[in-house]
Parts: structure tokens; sequence; C-alpha cells
């Protein structure tokens, strides 16, 4: 193809009428020949290249920009020239003098002659390397942002007043079984079950109208079905428009929970037959005997001990003394009802509180107990191998000050059925 001369006047946009509005417009403005030599440029341009106009015309780009660096930006006037097209994009310029790289919003389109023969191209380039440079700060900033929350043992969010998540860590996505593009942008209704949801927005409502920090321990059912424990800290903080948010910080403690849990049990239960020791046994005897005294309901104690305990374990060992006290504490357990309670009170001696339960109510269920002992075959080799227990039963009575006068009395009756022969059950009644 032979050399392009450059464009006339006439397919330029230089002329003056338009060269001042051309220097005003804010954008870099600049005309080419069929072989990329410029035909016009406007001031910014002209300030760019460090020359004058007259000297600017009839130079291609690599006079300016050098041959390296630039081969994107000779590529998309290639298009523009010989394709025809119109393109909207990011460039970049290597600007040789200084060996900086400049990045534009770049508009190129051809410029056609009366017969519609591409002569040159007109271009239209917005310096955006600031605003790029800015976007790449903040995008490096939000990426280790990003990397430190999901790296941070904990849920992270942030909700507005509106109750929609503007924020969430991989660790919520995690813990509430949606990804984070589902959660981000969402309402806590369409991902949380709505009480749930509901309760988290009334805590919310609170701290916007407070503006004060919360602190809590919260319970949450992750994507599993596992409950999982979390100590949350959930702050007020203005959203990125200005409107209000908070701002949740919540790290699983789960596992202390468990702990936590396990010494309380641990604290209120005997650990060789997993029922209530003494001391929890106490507590809650003496929360009944005051709800009984404050209600006008019934209550009663059974008092047992298994017969000759020491003898048995004195002559087959320790392993099946402990049987035989694991054996027991599940015949009691069966025979009871919701709201019973069965302890362990001392080395072979056990008693069963039973609220709501008057004297003729409570000796059935210790017969039930006793009869079910005795049926226990603790060795498959030795059938003949049985135990007993003596069993002593008191009702509250309307002058008791306190649970003492209760447990004295079924005591007593213990006593007594184990003088008179063992295997039997005394009431208090009888003893009197």
């Amino acid at each position: 193809m032979p050399k392009a001369e450059p464009a006339t006047p006439s397919a330029t946009p230089a002329h003056d009428p338009f060269r001042q509005l051309l220097d005003e417009v804010g954008a870099f403005v600049y005309t080419t020949d069929l072989l990329g030599r410029y035909t016009y440029a406007n001031r910014l341009v002209l300030d760019l290249l460090g020359h004058p106009l007259d000297y600017v015309v009839g130079k291609d780009i690599s006079h300016f920009f050098g041959e390296k660096g630039n081969e994107a930006l000779r590529e998309n006037d290639e298009r523009v020239l010989r394709r025809g097209e119109t393109i909207a994009r990011e460039e970049s310029n290597l600007i040789m003098a200084t060996g900086e790289l400049r990045t534009y919003w770049s508009l190129k389109k051809p410029l056609r002659d009366p017969a519609g023969n591409i002569v040159g191209l007109l271009g239209i380039s917005h310096d955006i390397t600031e605003k790029k440079r800015l976007e790449d700060r903040v995008r490096k900033q939000k990426e280790l942002l990003d990397t430190v929350l999901d790296n941070v043992d904990a849920l992270v969010y942030m909700k507005d007043a509106n109750r929609r998540f503007i924020y969430a860590n991989q660790h919520v996505a995690d813990a509430l079984g949606h990804p984070l593009e589902r959660i981000i942008g969402s309402l806590d209704t369409e991902v949380l079950p709505r009480a749930l949801a509901d309760r988290f927005w009334a805590l919310d409502q609170k701290i916007f109208a407070s503006g004060q920090r919360h602190t809590s321990e919260e319970a949450l059912v992750d994507g599993s079905g596992r409950e999982r424990h979390y100590w949350s800290v959930v702050v007020p903080l203005p959203g990125p428009d200005g409107t209000p948010a908070v701002i949740g910080l919540s790290t699983d403690i789960t596992e202390l929970h468990e702990l936590k849990e396990e010494l309380k049990r641990q604290a209120s239960t005997d650990g060789l037959t997993g029922l209530a020791n003494r001391r929890s046994f106490c507590a809650r005897a003496a929360h009944e005997f005051e709800r009984s005294r404050r209600h006008g309901a019934p209550l009663s104690l059974i008092a047992i001990d298994i017969d000759h305990f020491k003898r048995l374990n004195d002559s087959f060992g320790h392993p099946l003394g402990d049987r035989v006290l694991r054996e027991f504490a599940a015949c009691c357990q069966r025979m009871l009802r919701d709201g019973d309670l069965c302890a362990r009170t001392g080395g072979e001696e056990f008693c069963v509180l039973l609220p709501d339960t008057d004297l003729d109510g409570a000796l059935p269920i210790a017969e039930r107990i006793r009869a079910l002992t005795g049926a226990l075959c603790l060795d498959d080799q030795s059938p003949q191998l049985r135990i007993s227990a003596s069993f002593g039963v008191a009702g509250l009575a309307p002058g008791d000050q306190s649970f003492d006068a209760l447990f004295a009395r079924a005591d007593r009756a213990l006593y007594s059925a184990k003088e008179q022969g063992r295997d039997r059950i005394y009431s208090w009644r009888e003893c009197a």
C-alpha cells in the first residue's frame, strides 16, 4: 500500500474555530493519518509530548513513546485504521522521555473522506492514571483485608439499618451454609431462620439506638446441623454510604462451651453411676422443698441402701461392686418419671426425690425399684448372685421447716427396714 500523505486540514478537527474548544475539553484529542502520523493534537497532547503542534504533526507515536512498551497501543490503532473498528477501552502509554507508564480511557474511531474511505483516526483519551492507581491501591488493600478477615478465626460481618448484609467473611458463609455471594446483599431473614434473624435484629436495633457496643454469647446451628457457640462483639459504625450499620465479630467458643458444660456436669454428677451427686441433690431438694411449701404441693423422698454391699465388695472385688452400683442406678432411672431425681448420696446410699408425689404415690415406686433390683443377674456364670436393697419412704409434713426434717424421717424409716431384715420398704407412718 502506498504511503498516505498527512491528512489535509479539512480531514482534521484542527480548524481555528474548533481549536480553542478542543483545547478546553479536558481530554486528549488527536488525529492521525493512515500511517499513524499525527495530523492534529490539542493542547493536552502537546503538553504531554513536550513539543508544539508544527513539530508533532507528521510524526507517529514511536517518535514520542518509543518502539517498546506500546505494542498494544499500536495494535488498537491498526484495528481502527485497517478494519474500520471503533474501540473504547483502557490503554497505557510508556512515555519514553520519563519512563512513566500512564493509563487512559480511550475512544478511537476511523476518520473517513466524503466517499467513505478511511483517511485517518480520531482519538479522545482521558487520563485515568491516578484513578487507576487509587483503584489498584484500594483493590490491594481489599485483598489484604479479605485475606486477614478470612484467616481470623471468627465470623466477621457488617449489616446495615435495613437488615442487609454489607460484608461477610468466609467463616460466615461456612457457618450459614451459603456461598458468600448469596449472603452479601441479602437480608438476614433470607439466610437465617426467621426466629434467629429477628432475635439478632432486635439486638441490632438496641445498638443503633444506644450507639454502644454489645457483647454476648450466642448459639447458632451451622450448615452441618451442629449447634455452635460464639462470643460476639457487635459495634455500631456508619456504613460505606454514611447510613447506620453494625459490625459483628463472633469467635467460635464451642469447645470452651462444651468443656464448661462438661465441668458443670461433672460437678453435679456422680462419675461412676451418672446419677446426680450429693451436692446437686441437696441443691435440688432445697429448691423442691421451697416450691412445695409455697404452692402446697406434696413432696416425697425415698432413702435407699444396697444390702450387705461391703461384704459383696470384699468377697468379689471392687469391679463387681462398681457394676452393682451402676446396675442399681439403672434400675432406679428406669422406674422414675420426668421431674423425679435419683442421686447417689454415699458409697452404697441413694435417694430418690419425688416432687408432686405424696407418700401413697411414693410407696409403689419404691416397690418397683426393689423388685427390679432383686431380679438383676450380675454374673452369667453365677446366676445365684443376687442383690437386694432396703428402702425408707417419707412425705412432706405440714410442720416441716426445712428439707432436713423430711430427710431425717426417710432415713429413720430406712434404718427400720434394715433392722427388720433388709430387702423391704418401710414408710415413716410405720415408724411413728
